[in-house]
């Protein structure tokens, strides 16, 4: 990717160092609290059995794709871009993916103390084993393999969190878990939504202007195309083997047909935000 001016960006969410540190204070109390007044009100006792089940393998296993595009993809973008503005945007994007893993971390933990017979450590077997979870494996390791900053954050930010991450947190996490007698899972997960979407701010403004370029915009927009042709199925074929998750809750809130349409229209206005069109060969 090349710019007549790499230093034209600015990060819509105006953030910096100050204002970074109090929002995550307050993520931080906001999370602390929902515990205590879960463990006040016992509130684990009211929880479906099956949703239990599936806290224990599916919602923990989510901590670590987040730990992994954390530690091993924006941990290294953010020392690769080529202004101190990207880097700085990208840095609090690795902030955030950290954050919620460790939440999740500590939130396992909570659980295994507050409910009889929970497997706190299913998370790790349904990982590692579990086929429903493989294809987001792969994505992320050849995420975390990918030498190219630009093209880790296109393909992370752009393609694979509207089809993956997002898909998860926001079309099951906060679908199914308040039917099913959760009222704690939901806020951690809401946290994590709300930092996507200033990150999906700074990542659309940061390619909009390289695909705007005066002089390597049309260039720039052949690579992000080839990005996309890539990356694309890659998502697409994660995101199809998390489809059993959706079956395996008593209360059936939504089908994953109806989640992932959802997740198609959510990537596709990402695109025309940026500017681009995915491939007529990809197949979404």
């Amino acid at each position: 990717m090349k710019s007549a001016d790499w230093h034209r960006f600015r990060d819509p969410n105006e953030q910096w160092h100050r204002n970074m540190y109090i929002r995550e204070a307050n993520t931080v109390r906001q999370v602390q609290q929902t515990f205590a007044i879960a463990r006040e009100q016992n509130a684990y006792a009211t929880w479906n059995t099956s949703w239990i089940k599936c806290v224990e393998r599916h919602i923990g296993a989510a901590m670590h794709p987040e730990y992994g595009l954390g530690m091993h993809v924006f941990m290294s973008t953010q020392r690769d871009g080529t202004t101190n503005m990207i880097n700085t945007a990208m840095s609090i994007n690795t902030a955030d993916k950290l954050r919620l893993a460790q939440d999740l971390a500590l939130y396992n933990l909570e659980l295994s103390d507050r409910i009889p017979n929970f497997d706190g450590s299913a998370h790790k077997r349904t990982w590692k084993n579990d086929p429903i979870w493989l294809g987001t494996r792969e994505n992320v390791e050849r995420l975390t393999a990918t030498p190219d900053w630009a093209e880790q954050l296109f393909a992370t930010n752009v393609i694979y969190e509207p089809l993956c991450g997002e898909l998860f947190r926001s079309q099951f996490v906060m679908q199914f878990a308040a039917p099913h007698g959760d009222f704690v899972t939901p806020v951690i997960f809401g946290i994590a939504e709300y930092d996507y979407e200033r990150n999906l701010a700074y990542t659309i403004e940061q390619f909009r202007l390289l695909a705007e370029d005066e002089v390597h915009g049309e260039a720039n927009k052949q690579i992000m195309g080839q990005w996309l042709a890539h990356w694309t199925p890659l998502s697409v074929s994660a995101a199809r083997q998390l489809q059993p998750i959706w079956s395996q809750t008593q209360i059936k809130v939504l089908c994953f047909e109806d989640a992932y349409e959802r997740a198609r229209e959510r990537f596709n206005t990402i695109l025309s935000k940026i500017g681009v069109t995915l491939p007529e060969e990809v197949q979404l």
